[in-house]
């Protein structure tokens, strides 16, 4: 499949056609029109087709879209068989709770190790992964190539981290840090979680219709 140079828009719709598609699937459903595939969600069947032929012709005209085929088209267009490695950087709060209930396989990563500083928690394993500490982060990356770091660590650590991974090889950071990352190297790709920006933009929809 030769996928063309898309949109970020519709590169973030992929994994909603994913997520619906497999809800469709383990419930049985074998074929669904983009009509009501754009219904269930909240787009219009034209997106849905539009977005799709981004990747090459999927669907019949009269028949729909095979559920199960059609979910399988988008895992590897997402390269989810790719055999994707991840790390975690920091083993707090919300480095655990990433580590014990994203179920990482089911976007096709393998989550592999976990690093802190924190001596109470090293040599302990959090969800059958062993906490590693964060002095052995440069010798682990280069004997085990990595594809994503996921940085969980305090604000003032984590520009040093990134660059760490940056310098381990790694080709993308899951940020968690509310820091805005700006890593110069153009093949490292960053994706910057900030919860509060979506729990604020949840604020103004709720006042605007109010007033």
């Amino acid at each position: 499949m030769k996928k063309q140079k898309v949109s970020s828009a519709v590169i973030r719709r992929l994994p909603r056609y994913y997520r619906h598609l497999t809800d469709l699937y383990l419930a049985g459903v074998v074929r669904i029109s983009s009509s009501a595939l754009g219904k269930a969600m909240n787009l219009t069947a034209s997106q849905i087709r539009q977005d799709l032929s981004c990747f090459g012709e999927f669907g019949q005209q009269g028949y729909g879209y095979n559920v199960s085929s059609l979910r399988d088209e988008i895992a590897e267009i997402l390269a989810m068989g790719q055999n994707h490695t991840a790390v975690i950087l920091g083993v707090g709060n919300l480095g655990r709770a990433l580590a014990e209930n994203f179920h990482f396989d089911r976007s096709g990563f393998t989550l592999t190790a976990i690093f802190d500083v924190d001596p109470n928690v090293i040599g302990k394993t959090v969800s059958n992964v062993l906490v590693r500490p964060i002095d052995e982060l440069d010798n682990y990356l280069k004997e085990n190539p990595t594809s994503v770091g996921v940085l969980t660590v305090p604000r003032a650590a984590a520009l040093d981290m990134a660059e760490r991974l940056v310098q381990g090889g790694v080709k993308g950071i899951w940020n968690f840090t509310n820091v805005e990352l700006n890593i110069s190297q153009s093949d490292v790709i960053v994706e910057n979680i900030h919860f509060a920006d979506s729990l604020l933009a949840l604020s103004y929809m709720i006042s605007e219709n109010e007033t």
